[in-house]
């Protein structure tokens, strides 16, 4: 699909996304970056989903099924009854664990000037 601009029309392979909206694309969703938070371990989806209070069974299936498209997030599905599924984070989810940690410290200082 081509963007409209008063120049014509521009092919969607030349259009330049700016990084941090790339970024944006694939980490947006309310429980992405605490998904990825606590898949620094290797986990189940039972314990995926008791580590994120509040999330429905079929929003976490959604949004790690996104990870996993975007290549944040492997799946491991074990052949034994009952199933066994376990995700992991792969190179592309590893190197942005750095950037969680960053964020974590931005937090705590901006919630420390908030409350002063």
């Amino acid at each position: 699909m081509a963007r409209s601009s008063f120049e014509g029309e521009i092919p969607e392979e030349q259009i330049e996304v700016c990084p941090v909206t790339e970024t944006q694309n694939v980490i947006a969703g309310k429980w992405k970056i605490i998904i990825l938070w606590h898949l620094r371990e290797t986990r189940r989806f039972g314990e995926l989903q008791r580590l994120v209070p509040g999330i429905s069974k079929a929003i976490l299936t959604s949004q790690l099924r996104e990870l996993e498209k975007d290549q944040m997030v492997n799946r491991v599905v074990y052949q034994e009854v009952p199933p066994k599924v376990e995700y992991s984070l792969t190179e592309a989810g590893e190197q942005f664990i750095p950037i969680l940690e960053s964020m974590g410290v931005w937090g705590k200082k901006y919630a420390a000037r908030r409350k002063s």
